[in-house]
């Protein structure tokens, strides 16, 4: 799934809490807790991936020239999105070679 994809499921499950906090009559409570889900997800986002992550990547190093540029750029310290990324752009490749 593409970041906007996932920032489209996000924001239809903000308004779905939205509408369920003026339901219950509660819409300060939920914001506070959409404010949390929000700041929780983008902090997985950017935090740095575990060492099985660095492991994935050198298995997919030197295959495909594009993939390899986006290891390149994502530095020594590579996060959750910018995996993703490289993971698509492989798994393009490899559905392209079947």
């Amino acid at each position: 799934m593409s970041i906007l994809g996932l920032i489209i499921v996000a924001i239809v499950a903000t308004v779905i809490l939205h509408f369920i906090g003026v339901f219950t009559k509660s819409v300060k409570l939920v914001w506070i807790v959409i404010i949390f889900l929000w700041a929780f997800g983008i902090d997985v986002f950017v935090s740095e991936i575990k060492p099985t992550g660095y492991d994935e990547i050198k298995k997919m190093e030197g295959k495909y020239p594009d993939t390899d540029k986006l290891i390149q750029q994502a530095g020594k310290k590579v996060s959750f999105y910018e995996l993703l990324e490289i993971k698509q752009s492989y798994l393009v490749h490899e559905k392209e070679e079947e």
